[in-house]
C-alpha cells in the first residue's frame, strides 16, 4: 500500500466519523518528519476519540498499526503516528490554538481526490 492511499484511508476514516476542516498538508516537501499530516476538528472529546479510534480500526483491517498515539488520557487532541502520515484529531479549541497549519504554512495542501 502507497502513503497515498494510507492518507486516503485516513481521510475517510475521519470523514465517517463526521470530523470537520479535514486537512491533508504534504510535510514530506519541507521536512524530513513525515510524508503527510492528516488534521481534523471534532466538535466534543467524545467525537475525537471517536475519529481517532475509528482511523485506527481502519488501518489496523489492513495490518497497520501506530508506532505511537498519545492524547487520549485528555481527549483534546489524539495523535497517531504510522510513520509516513501523522495523524492529529483535534477539539475545535485546541485546533485553533496550535494552528498546525500556520505552523508547516510552506507545506502544500493535498486534494483528496489526487490520493487514488
Amino acid at each position: 500500500m502507497t502513503v497515498e492511499q494510507m492518507a486516503k484511508i485516513v481521510y475517510d476514516a475521519i470523514d465517517d466519523k463526521l470530523g470537520q476542516d479535514i486537512s491533508i498538508i504534504n510535510i514530506g516537501k519541507v521536512s524530513s518528519l513525515c510524508d503527510y499530516f492528516v488534521i481534523a476538528t471534532a466538535g466534543s472529546t467524545r467525537q475525537v476519540k471517536a475519529i481517532a479510534d475509528n482511523v485506527q480500526d481502519e488501518l489496523t483491517k489492513y495490518g497497520i498499526e501506530p508506532r505511537s498515539k498519545e492524547g487520549y488520557e485528555t481527549q483534546t487532541w489524539v495523535l497517531l503516528d504510522y510513520g509516513d502520515i501523522m495523524v492529529h484529531v483535534f477539539d475545535e479549541e485546541n485546533r485553533g490554538f496550535y494552528n498546525l497549519e500556520k505552523l508547516w504554512k510552506d507545506a502544500p495542501y493535498v486534494d483528496v481526490d489526487t490520493l487514488v
